[in-house]
């Protein structure tokens, strides 16, 4: 796993044991000099089913609360005893939870630390994604792109009128910020600004059949500069999880992204022919 201001990218990857899935992730800390972007990928045996856990989580104001997220958001998860009966309410309360913890852990030091949160949960035939910030998820189904999460960003009408609601403000210093400081307005941490920029997330559920063919979990330091469509299009001739992950890496970096780089890729393996072969040689 790559570390805090290490200078070179890590990759890595795997499969499932019941061959319903492989991932791979790769990262890099890009042209910043610190690196504050975390990932998670765990396939985690639970009450005796496989379940895969994956997460892209992008550090501000230093890499201790991206950290602390990465460390317990889902092994509090796996605890929840709602986490099989009602998966989504479980998310909604352990990234609450998982808030309260760092907030009660954080020394004034590390008080201005936050964190995003682009998470997606495998269970059975039900893949639950949930997101606080801008990292991303976006999925292909049928050939298609589609984002399964919203950017929080404080200029969103929505976003933008609960801050005001709560006696905050937001006001464009070079981007859009909520008080002026901070360019997400939902966050792990941020305990200055935690009445503002809260840490619930917004969840949805797609079913996983023989249409969902992958998912692309990732920082800002790729959807910066590449489109949804655009990753898709590089990861679909890609059978490989950790060479699609690398392929994603390399083009944000040559397109010139400011920011660190994280993107993990999970492809669905086709069931119906027993062989858990991945399908993308259908006609799109």
């Amino acid at each position: 796993m790559g570390l805090a201001g290490e200078g070179s990218p890590v990759s890595g990857g795997g499969f499932s044991e019941n061959g319903k899935f492989s991932y791979g992730y790769a990262s890099s800390p890009g042209k910043r000099s610190s690196m504050e972007d975390f990932h998670e990928t765990r396939v985690d045996g639970v009450d005796g089913e496989t379940v895969g856990l994956f997460g892209v989580f992008d550090g501000h104001g230093g890499a201790r609360a991206a950290e602390f997220v990465k460390q317990n958001l889902f092994t509090n998860l796996i605890k929840h005893p709602k986490f099989f009966s009602d998966t989504k309410s479980a998310i909604a309360e352990t990234y609450t939870h998982t808030d309260s913890e760092l907030l009660k852990a954080d020394t004034s030091h590390h008080r201005d630390a936050g964190s995003t949160a682009s998470t997606a949960i495998l269970v059975g035939d039900r893949l639950v994604v949930a997101n606080v910030g801008d990292s991303r998820a976006v999925i292909c189904r049928g050939g298609d792109a589609i984002a399964v999460s919203r950017d929080h960003k404080p200029d969103q009408t929505d976003e933008k009128q609960r801050i005001e609601e709560a006696g905050g403000f937001v006001m464009w210093a070079g981007t859009w910020r909520v008080g002026g400081v901070l360019a997400v307005s939902r966050a792990f941490g941020d305990k200055l600004l935690k009445q503002y920029v809260v840490a619930d997330p917004e969840i949805k559920e797609e079913v996983v059949d023989s249409s969902l063919e992958f998912l692309i979990l990732a920082s800002d330091g790729l959807w910066d500069v590449v489109t949804n469509e655009e990753a898709v299009g590089m990861v679909k001739p890609i059978l490989d999880s950790e060479q699609a992950a690398k392929r994603l890496l390399a083009e944000a970096s040559q397109r010139g992204s400011a920011d660190n780089i994280t993107c993990v890729v999970v492809r669905f393996m086709e069931q119906h022919n027993g062989l858990g072969r991945a399908t993308n040689d259908q006609a799109s």
